[in-house]
């Protein structure tokens, strides 16, 4: 018994893990079928609650806001991301190099309620001074994109740091410019990272409550401050059925996600493998 347990503890472990990450999902997706608002006994099967979900106008209008958020801030993250991650990993040494670097990871360790409150102050500074912007889409974009470029840089500077250097001064040797070098060898090569860091952007914007609620205006909620909302007021079993929906909308974005680089993985083998044989065959000569 004692060989079984300590061969099976990690997987033992890993178990519990997960039963304590997912038990709480299952049962809330259980009870958005409920048909009643009981969240503590399940009287029975019912759409209920998903229609009253299509007839909440908050809900959906706070569902399209947080989608056009996460867009525009995982594309804005995703860009600025690979160019400041570029400058880290291929400009060793430039003056302020430092301050650059720290300031791009700030937002790592920074609480966002510090966030949140600093850019607020700065928002109302500018719309005094110039009139612009005012607090509603594009600050909460600004606001969500400051915390995504920080986690984007992050994962496509991991990936840049794998990139083998001699396919770049391949490409340089015979004559390509350093904009071609970028464009044709080295963004297909970090391709994965950058589509990673938007997922991971998307994810951070669409999730993010603290820093919508300082740099919203009004009449503009995101779908989390609408759910908050709601939450605050007691249950509604309506929220079940939009996190019901939410999660499995990106269950299927993260499948989508690992297929696609497990395809892209297994053809660059295929190719690295077909390279390899075809430098080690020999040579016939007529």
């Amino acid at each position: 018994m004692k060989a079984f347990l300590e061969k099976n503890f990690g997987k033992f472990w890993l178990a519990l893990v997960f039963l304590f990450l997912y038990i709480p999902l299952f049962f809330m997706i259980v009870f958005s079928f409920n048909s009643t608002r009981q969240d503590t006994r399940f009287t029975g099967f019912s759409l209920r609650w998903y229609e009253a979900l299509a007839k909440d106008t908050k809900i959906v209008d706070g569902f399209l806001l947080s989608l056009k958020v996460a867009t525009v801030t995982g594309v804005l993250s995703a860009l600025l991301g690979t160019f400041a991650a570029f400058v880290l990993v291929r400009y060793r040494r430039f003056l302020g190099r430092t301050v650059f670097s720290g300031m791009v990871n700030a937002p790592l360790v920074m609480p966002e309620v510090v966030i949140g409150l600093s850019l607020l102050l700065l928002m109302v500074g500018v719309q005094n001074a110039i009139g612009w912007p005012e607090r509603g889409f594009m600050t909460i974009v600004l606001g969500h994109t400051l915390l995504g470029m920080a986690y984007g840089m992050v994962v496509i500077q991991s990936r840049l740091l794998e990139v083998n250097r001699s396919l770049e001064e391949a490409a340089m040797d015979l004559g390509a410019r350093p904009y071609q070098v970028f464009f044709l060898v080295t963004l297909p090569n970090i391709s994965q990272g950058i589509l990673a860091a938007f997922l991971l952007s998307f994810t951070l914007s669409f999730d993010d409550v603290v820093i919508s609620e300082f740099l919203s205006g009004p009449g503009v909620s995101t779908l989390p401050q609408v759910i908050f909302g709601y939450a605050r007021r007691g249950i509604n079993p309506t929220i079940y059925a939009a996190a019901t929906l939410l999660i499995v909308t990106v269950t299927i974005v993260i499948i989508g996600y690992s297929v696609w680089v497990a395809r892209q993985t297994r053809r660059r083998e295929r190719e690295i493998a077909a390279a390899i044989r075809a430098e080690t065959a020999p040579v016939s000569i007529a």
